[in-house]
Parts: structure tokens; sequence; C-alpha cells
């Protein structure tokens, strides 16, 4: 894993997930912000995004707090798996 951000949302979406061997985290600059995409199984996507996406935006602020801890920008986006 790149950057502290990127283990952080492997760790927590292993921990969601019904399959965690198929958790994959890329990472990416885009225009001085870290890109964090996080794909999961086709069954767990539910899981990671949560009732009326709490659990998303719960990634997302520790993804934000992450970053700014380590003195970087991230960003969060889950992926469909395709």
């Amino acid at each position: 894993m790149a950057s502290p951000v990127g283990a952080l949302v492997e760790t927590a979406a292993r921990k969601l997930v019904d399959a965690p061997d198929s958790v994959v985290v890329t990472e990416s600059a885009h225009r001085g912000t870290t890109l964090v995409e996080l794909t999961v199984a086709q069954g767990d996507t539910g899981k990671v995004i949560g009732r009326q996406g709490r659990i998303a935006d719960a990634l997302r602020t520790l993804v934000a707090a992450a970053a700014a801890y380590h003195g970087m920008r991230a960003t969060l986006e889950i992926r469909d798996p395709e």
C-alpha cells in the first residue's frame, strides 16, 4: 500500500465485507489530491455503502481526517465491481 490512508481504507473495508480477499484499493494523484478507489465483490457493495450511504460517508470522513493528519488531501470513491 502506497499510503497510510489507503491502508486504513483497506483495513476498514475488509472488516465490513463477507469476501475480504476481494477488496481492492488503488490510489492515484489528481491535481494535488490523492484519489483512493475502493472496489469490493458484487454482493458486498451494499455493505460498504450502508443504509442511506451512512457507512460510505463515515469512510469518507475517515479518509479526510487521516489525510489531514498526514499533511495531504484525499478523497474516496467506491467503484462498482465489473
